[in-house]
């Protein structure tokens, strides 16, 4: 069994014949010691294996603990692969780092915050939580709140107006008063299943993005004049390939397809994009398809994509921005219109 001595601040200074607080400054305040004398205890230190302050006796002591937890809307293994949650935590993690700020990762589906709010500073929300209950507990806790793309009346908030870019969208692929419609929505309900949504069973969640959006499509849909098919929202679970072709799959089998389907992610648009070509229906001439993102690969596919780009990079730095100045106000993010071939 090693006998290897455990150091303490005090026994180390002790040990090298110095007051707790040259041992304390030579780790976290160099310019009170003379160079020569800080390599001196920094030597001796790595020698006997003592390697600074007990980091998280100074945070309980200050209150401070450098790290941020990042609220997820889903489980963090699904939530890492989607690539715009990906350019979100790029853009925030690169404000953070460079404020020696470290992220946590905190599935939106956990049952509570309190298993983290003790050892964080704050909490960033990159939407809504599919654990509803969260949002009650975000309202109340203490910490600093930043939310993006949904208010908890916390006031620090990021979003881009999903209402109005649904809209714009929207006004691309719905041209006629004869164009019917299927809206393709991401997790308008909590339901696990594929298909037409009941949209009135989850009050909490009226105020989600994917609710603000569907009020966008339906507002563009009605001033043309066109209609959704019968039982024409659909949900969708998660935004993924997996998900979304299983959704095409449905719509292949409809006893007739839409004129246009409004898609609430680029990934589910693009997995309808490659059934419907699978299936010989030219995308663009015989059903019009949008999307919703921007991310990269809707400028690559065929046909190209009709949808709305958000800067969700910028969203994330925005979002790190408000959380470390202790912000109170709200910041809208501009989005842009890129009209593909698939309108």
């Amino acid at each position: 069994m090693s006998n290897q001595q455990i150091w303490t601040l005090k026994s180390i200074a002790k040990k090298l014949g110095v007051s707790n607080a040259t041992v304390s400054n030579a780790f976290n305040r160099p310019d009170q010691l003379s160079a020569k004398k800080r390599e001196e205890i920094l030597k001796a230190c790595e020698e006997l294996e003592y390697f600074g302050p007990n980091k998280a006796a100074q945070s309980l002591r200050n209150g401070r603990f450098n790290i941020v937890a990042l609220v997820l809307p889903d489980a963090v293994e699904y939530m890492i692969t989607d690539p715009v949650a990906s350019e979100f935590m790029r853009g925030m993690s690169s404000v953070l780092e460079s404020n020696e700020i470290n992220v946590l990762l905190f599935s939106g589906s956990s049952p509570n915050i309190a298993s983290v709010a003790d050892f964080v500073d704050g909490f960033i929300c990159y939407g809504q939580p599919r654990n509803v209950e969260l949002i009650s507990q975000l309202k109340k806790t203490r910490k600093k709140v930043v939310t993006v793309d949904f208010n908890i009346k916390r006031n620090a908030e990021v979003r881009v107006n999903n209402k109005q870019a649904a809209y714009d969208v929207a006004k691309l692929a719905v041209t006629s008063k004869n164009d019917n419609v299927l809206v393709l929505g991401l997790r308008l309900n909590n339901s696990s299943d594929i298909g037409p949504a009941d949209i009135t069973s989850d009050s909490d969640s009226t105020s989600s993005i994917a609710h603000e959006r569907l009020l966008g499509y339906q507002e563009a849909i009605n001033e043309v004049g066109a209609e959704l098919i019968p039982n024409g929202v659909w949900n969708i679970p998660e935004s993924t390939s997996k998900a979304a072709l299983k959704a095409a799959k449905q719509i292949l089998a409809l006893e007739a397809l839409p004129k246009v389907v409004l898609c609430m992610s680029d990934l589910i648009a693009l997995a309808l994009l490659r059934a419907l070509k699978k299936q010989g229906i030219t995308v663009g001439v015989d059903i019009k398809v949008a999307g919703f993102d921007g991310i990269t690969a809707t400028k690559h596919s065929s046909p190209t994509l009709t949808t709305v780009y958000q800067n969700s990079a910028e969203k994330g730095r925005l979002a790190a921005r408000l959380f470390i100045d202790n912000a109170k106000h709200s910041v809208t993010v501009d989005y842009g219109l890129y009209q593909g071939k698939s309108t």
